[in-house]
């Protein structure tokens, strides 16, 4: 599952739900966007929200950066891409970054997320399953990409 993976990417166009008062795509757009495309990425590379469900664990983000570059205006094509930033070396905190491409492939805007893989039963952080793990570091990378603390040594 995770050799097939390295650049990850869909394709997009603004709707008239997207839009904010000023006829552009508004923030919460870019952040429902960025979320569609990892939920996205995960769910082609087998882990469906019934697979989270079943396993009883699933992303949560605990932060995320929205940088704007160019506007997006009611129904244009634009692509966001998904890509690494950082990862703790048990894979239970992680970087990732959407990146969002208008038609002419200028860079629109970014948002980069933090997160965690987190257990839903025992409502802490977890490691995420070895498959999973794989697929996470099998992402295409950044050129900014770093180390994260693990959750042991975060929380010391």
């Amino acid at each position: 599952m995770a050799g097939k993976t390295n650049h990850f990417e869909e394709r997009f166009r603004v709707g008239w739900s997207d839009l904010d008062g000023n006829a552009h795509m508004g923030n919460s757009s870019y952040l429902d966007h960025a979320s569609n495309t990892r939920m996205l990425f995960f769910v082609q590379n087998g882990f469906t929200l019934a697979r989270f469900a079943s396993e009883r664990f699933g992303p949560v983000v605990t932060r995320d950066e929205l940088v704007y570059r160019k506007e997006l205006r009611l129904m244009d094509e634009f692509t966001v891409d998904f890509e690494l930033v950082g990862l703790s070396d048990d894979g239970g905190r992680f970087r990732v970054r959407n990146t969002f491409r208008n038609s002419t492939k200028n860079v629109a805007a970014a948002v980069t997320s933090d997160g965690v893989w987190f257990d839903l039963e025992h409502r802490r952080p977890r490691a995420p399953p070895m498959e999973l793990d794989a697929l996470m570091r099998a992402l295409q990378r950044s050129t900014d990409f770093a180390g994260i603390p693990s959750r042991t040594s975060a929380m010391s």
